[in-house]
């Protein structure tokens, strides 16, 4: 060794301070001590050598307790901040499970529950098990090393399972274990106060030693699986009882809710009566309250009123559920419907249905019952007074029929107060009786005569109705439309107008009733006409004898062309009915070329339609020309001096 070399004992010194650096295993520290022994150094410097490795080897064992203490904070930390934000139970457990096992280095980690409700322990969780048959245990009362720790609360170890006997082995444990390959066990009582709930256990597959210290790690992460376990009971509960305070504010909050409908209900249904309300408000007022589509149906099982678009009244749900709901029954369900009778002691006046499928609370089953006796009150009202109405119409309209002579004020008075004006034009509509479906065509007529200011009665097996208006074409198909759509089938009517007062209505009656007595003969049922509409059939079943509207009808826009063009239109259509339609003839006549009279009967065509040239338009046409020659001076349409030449002769 040269002289200025350091000694051999600082080298090695400086070799034990690299190995401490470089956290090298215990065995390592051997090499310097053989290298300078190799070297042939002295026994005083191989002593001091020997004395620096173990001065080395217990740094280097206190430093490898420092970062195993460290690590089991750190491990203990990440712990307590899992249970500080505690929401899955589970994962907290197995992130727990896992640490020890890596913390004490097992090859298996596994923590076990009591069961109170079959009385024994159940595997919870698992960390390095292969074995599904340990995986599921099930250990009874005082059974293996669980049971001996659970017994006495207090941590047990075994070097070798299956050589111990402190504690009571069984056929399944030993099973588990030898399947698992375990011999190692550790095991520490989880504990809530006095009473243990589970165990947590380290187990390692060869034989093994466990230190005081890594019981004492392994206790800790029992306390801390414990108070997870704790929060986790705590947590449930709280939810548990939160749960059951919202169930029971959503049950205060619907009775209230409940109570809040039905007095909101019998306020709305009580104003209802009280002011004579009809169907629809009934159905505005349960649509409103119970936030459901609503319809009401009549006796006939025609709707009334409704208080939705899209509520299917028809089907053969509702039809069986009609069939089946009697008058005094509840509401009954038919489907997503729910019906109830609207009934007056053993008749039933009409029909509720609500639009609410299966739940209906029962305090709205109430409420739609409660609906139920108000349209049948409401009905009842209704009907009482459109009976009392319509008997009042019909004996007025029956003495203005029948055409006695009477006060004309008196009738005017009684109109009046009807709401009838007997000094305004009126038109006089008369329909057939309607056969079957009479007991629908009065109301029906009833109404429309309310309606319109007018008047309505059976008069003679027929419907009659007085209405105010000029135009009796119109009214009468108006009327028939009507009555039509309430009886099923179609209505015939007829029409005639009034001249004006009491005294010319019992006229106008008997000129409809022969009108319709006519369509009748005719076979032309379910159409409507006036004595006007009827031509020249209609001119001989009026009492007026209107020549003047007749010729309108018929010639008026020939006659109209002639006075302003200066042609003969007239003239023409007789020389051709004259000579049999043939056209050579009718040019002899009128001493024109035949193209003319083509021209004169092509423009007769356009003025009054095709059809003049034969059958019953023919006939009309050529009756008209003949009482305009025979002198209807009072045609407006007339050239002048023809009239004058009229009245001369």
């Amino acid at each position: 060794m040269s002289q200025d070399a350091p000694p051999a004992g600082t080298l090695c010194t400086r070799q034990f301070l690299r190995l401490l650096e470089s956290e090298a295993p215990a065995a390592e520290f051997e090499h310097p001590v053989q290298q300078a022994r190799a070297a042939g150094c002295a026994d005083p410097e191989l002593a001091e050598l020997e004395t620096a490795k173990q001065a080395a080897l217990r740094i280097r064992d206190e430093l490898e307790q420092r970062r195993r203490h460290e690590a089991e904070l750190a491990a203990l930390f990440e712990t307590a901040t899992d249970l500080a934000g505690l929401h899955d139970l589970d994962s907290v457990l197995h992130a727990l499970v896992r640490r020890a096992r890596l913390l004490l280095g097992a090859d298996v980690a596994y923590l076990t529950l009591h069961d109170p409700g079959r009385h024994d322990t159940y595997m919870r969780v698992t960390s390095g098990s292969v074995s599904p048959l340990f995986q599921q245990l099930r250990l009874g009362v005082g059974e293996g090393l669980g049971g001996l720790v659970a017994q006495h609360a207090a941590a047990y170890a075994t070097a070798d399972y299956f050589a111990d006997e402190r504690f009571r082995h069984t056929g399944v444990i030993d099973r588990g274990v030898i399947e698992e390959g375990l011999v190692a066990i550790l095991g520490t009582p989880l504990q809530l106060g006095r009473s243990v709930i589970g165990v947590l256990f380290a187990a390692d597959r060869r034989p093994r030693t466990f230190t005081p210290a890594e019981v004492a790690v392994l206790s800790s992460m029992a306390a801390h699986a414990a108070v997870a376990i704790d929060a986790a009971n705590l947590l449930e509960e709280t939810r548990t009882a939160m749960n059951e305070l919202n169930a029971a504010n959503k049950l205060i909050r619907e009775h209230s809710a409940a109570v809040d409908r039905a007095a909101q209900a019998h306020r709305r249904f009580t104003e209802l009566v009280l002011a004579g309300g009809k169907a629809d408000q009934v159905a505005c007022a349960v649509g409103e309250v119970l936030h459901r589509d609503v319809i009401i149906l009549d006796a006939d099982g025609a709707t009334v009123a409704a208080s939705g678009q899209d509520l299917p009244a028809a089907g053969d749900a509702v039809t069986a559920a009609l069939a089946q709901a009697r008058p005094g029954d509840r509401a009954a369900r038919a489907g997503d419907l729910w019906i109830m009778p609207a009934a007056a002691g053993p008749e039933r006046l009409g029909t509720v249905i609500l639009q609410a499928g299966a739940d209906l609370p029962e305090s709205d089953q109430l409420i739609l019952e409660w609906a139920g006796t108000v349209t049948a009150l409401l009905l009842l009202l209704r009907r009482s007074v459109a009976e009392a109405e319509q008997r009042v119409r019909g004996e007025l309209l029956g003495e203005l029929l029948s055409g006695r002579r009477q006060d004309g004020e008196s009738l005017r008075d009684r109109a009046q107060r009807l709401g009838a004006d007997l000094d305004r034009r009126h038109v006089v509509i008369v329909a057939d009786g309607t056969g079957r479906g009479r007991a629908r065509a009065r109301p029906a007529a009833a109404h429309l005569a309310a309606t319109r200011h007018g008047l309505a009665a059976e008069h003679e097996g027929c419907t009659v109705l007085l209405l105010p208006g000029t135009d009796p074409a119109t009214a009468a198909r108006d009327v028939a439309s009507s009555l039509s759509g309430a009886v099923g089938h179609p209505v015939t009517a007829a029409g005639a107008q009034a001249a004006g007062g009491p005294p010319s209505i019992a006229g106008a009656y008997r000129e409809a009733r022969r009108c319709l007595d006519a369509l009748l003969s005719l076979g032309r049922r379910g159409d409507t006409a006036t004595p006007a509409e009827l031509g020249f059939l209609g001119l001989l079943l009026s009492d007026r004898k209107d020549v003047p509207a007749f010729l309108a009808s018929v010639i008026g826009p020939l006659l109209r062309y002639d006075a302003s063009k200066g042609s003969d239109l007239i003239g023409t259509l007789e020389a051709y009915y004259a000579a049999g339609g043939n056209l050579t003839r009718a040019r002899e006549l009128l001493h024109i070329h035949v193209n003319t009279v083509t021209q004169r009967l092509d423009r007769v065509s356009r003025l009054i339609g095709d059809g003049w040239r034969t059958g019953s338009r023919a006939l009309e046409t050529q009756l008209a020309i003949r009482l305009y020659r025979a002198g209807a001076q009072d045609w407006p349409g007339r050239p002048r001096q023809e009239q004058e030449d009229t009245m001369t002769k």
